[in-house]
C-alpha cells in the first residue's frame, strides 16, 4: 500500500492509498472554500447513562446531487469535486459536514457540574471512505485486490484515529442505498472517531466481562466455536474467518463475520488474515444482492445494507473481538423492515425471518 497525504483548499485532510509504491497524487484542490466550522457537541441521556451527539450544521450537507454533481467523484473535465486528483484507487478525507470534529471545543463549551444536564464538546473526527471512482460501482463490484486496499485504508485510519487524545473509539462502517438514508450514491463509507465509548460498545463490554466472570472463557471465542459447529446457521468458512447469521439475529438478513483468531481490531489482524478476507467478504455481499433478484431480471440488484465493523475501545474491552456486522433491512422483494413501536420505543426486536432460514437462503445465493 502506497499513501499519500495532501489538503483540501480548506484545511481538511485527504489520503490517496494506492496499491503502486511511488504513485504520484499531485492534484491540488483549487476550489474557493471557506473553513468548515463545526458547532458538534455531545449531551449525556440521564435516563439511560447514553451520550448523544447534536450537529444541527448538517442539516446543510449535499443531498442527493445529480451525478454529474456528486462531490466523491474525481475532479475531471472541468468540474471539482471533493478530491482533487482526475483518478483514483481509494481516497480518504475529512468529511465536510462532520458529526464531530477536532475543534469542537472551540465552539462549545463543557457544562460538567448538573447531572441532569451534562454536556461537551464534540472532539472527534469523521472521514469519508472512497471505494472507487466510478460512480455507478458498488463495493461488491471491486475486484479482490481493490477490497483488500479498502481493508488497508480501515487499518491505516484505525491506527492514526486511535492515537488522538480525545477519541475512545474508532468506528468504520458503510451505509448502502436510498432505503438506508444515504445521500450520496457514489460508493463510499465512513469512519467515526468517537470521544466516547458508544452504548453498544459499552454493553458487549459487559457482557464479556460477565461471561469471563461466570466461566473463566471468552464470549466470543465461545460463541464463534458454537456456530462454526452449528452448520444451520453457517454462511461462509474459510480457513481464517467465518460468517454466521447470528442465533438471535435483529434484522431479516444478517451476517456476522468473525476472524477464527479473536483480535482487538483491525490492527491486529496477520497478513493471512488480511489476505483471506476480500475473498469472503465479496461473496457475502454478492450473496446479499442475489437475495431479491431484480423484477425484470436486466439490472443488477443492490440490496440496501449497512456494514459495521466492531472493534475494541482504545482503552479496555480486552474480552472483545473484532468483527463486521452485515444486515439489510429487506425482508421481502419490495418490503422493508421499519423499526416501528417496540423497536423504536423499546429497542425490543422483532425479527420477520428467523435466523435458520436466513442462513439457509444465504447458503443457497452462492454464485452460479
Amino acid at each position: 500500500m502506497h499513501k499519500t497525504a495532501t489538503t483540501l483548499a480548506d484545511g481538511r485532510e485527504l489520503f490517496y492509498y494506492d496499491r503502486t509504491a511511488g504513485t504520484v497524487r499531485d492534484a491540488v484542490d483549487e476550489r474557493p472554500l471557506e473553513p468548515a466550522a463545526s458547532l458538534s457537541e455531545i449531551r449525556l441521556d440521564p435516563v439511560l447513562g447514553e451520550w448523544v451527539t447534536v450537529a444541527a450544521h448538517r442539516q446543510q450537507r449535499t443531498y442527493h446531487p445529480p451525478a454529474g454533481e456528486c462531490p466523491l467523484c474525481p475532479s475531471r473535465d472541468g468540474r471539482l469535486s471533493e478530491v482533487p486528483a482526475a483518478d483514483y484507487e481509494v481516497v480518504v478525507f475529512e468529511n465536510r459536514f462532520p458529526s464531530l470534529a477536532p475543534d469542537s471545543a472551540a465552539h462549545v463549551a463543557a457544562h460538567d457540574d448538573d447531572p441532569l444536564h451534562t454536556l461537551r464538546p464534540g472532539n472527534g473526527r469523521c472521514e469519508v471512505v472512497c471505494f472507487a471512482p466510478d460512480h455507478d460501482a458498488s463495493f461488491a463490484d471491486l475486484d479482490e485486490p481493490r477490497a483488500r486496499l479498502v481493508l488497508d485504508a480501515w487499518t491505516d485510519r484505525t491506527a492514526e484515529l486511535s492515537a488522538l487524545p480525545d477519541v475512545r473509539q474508532v468506528y468504520c462502517f458503510e451505509n448502502r442505498g436510498e432505503e438506508i438514508g444515504v445521500t450520496l450514491a457514489h460508493p463510499h463509507g465512513q469512519i467515526y472517531a468517537f470521544p466516547f465509548v458508544p452504548s453498544r460498545t459499552a454493553r458487549m463490554i459487559n457482557r464479556a466481562e460477565a461471561h469471563r466472570a461466570s466461566t473463566g472463557r471468552n464470549l466470543f471465542e465461545n460463541l464463534l466455536a458454537a456456530e462454526r459447529a452449528t452448520p444451520e446457521r453457517l454462511v461462509l468458512q474459510g480457513e481464517h474467518w467465518s460468517a454466521f447469521v447470528p442465533f438471535a439475529a435483529r434484522w431479516p438478513y444478517e451476517v456476522h463475520l468473525y476472524p477464527n483468531r479473536r483480535v482487538r481490531d483491525l490492527t491486529a489482524l496477520d497478513e493471512a488474515e488480511r489476505a483471506e478476507f476480500p475473498s469472503l467478504y465479496l461473496d457475502l455481499l454478492r450473496r446479499f444482492d442475489r437475495l431479491f433478484p431484480a423484477p425484470d431480471g436486466a439490472a443488477p440488484n443492490r440490496t440496501p445494507y449497512i456494514s459495521a465493523w466492531h472493534q475494541a475501545p482504545k482503552d479496555g474491552g480486552d474480552e472483545l473481538a473484532l468483527h463486521l456486522e452485515l444486515f439489510t433491512i429487506r425482508r421481502a422483494p419490495g418490503k422493508l423492515k421499519y423499526l416501528a413501536g417496540v423497536e423504536s420505543g423499546l429497542d425490543a426486536f422483532v425479527t420477520d425471518v428467523s435466523p435458520e432460514a436466513a442462513a439457509e437462503r444465504l447458503r443457497a445465493a452462492a454464485p452460479h
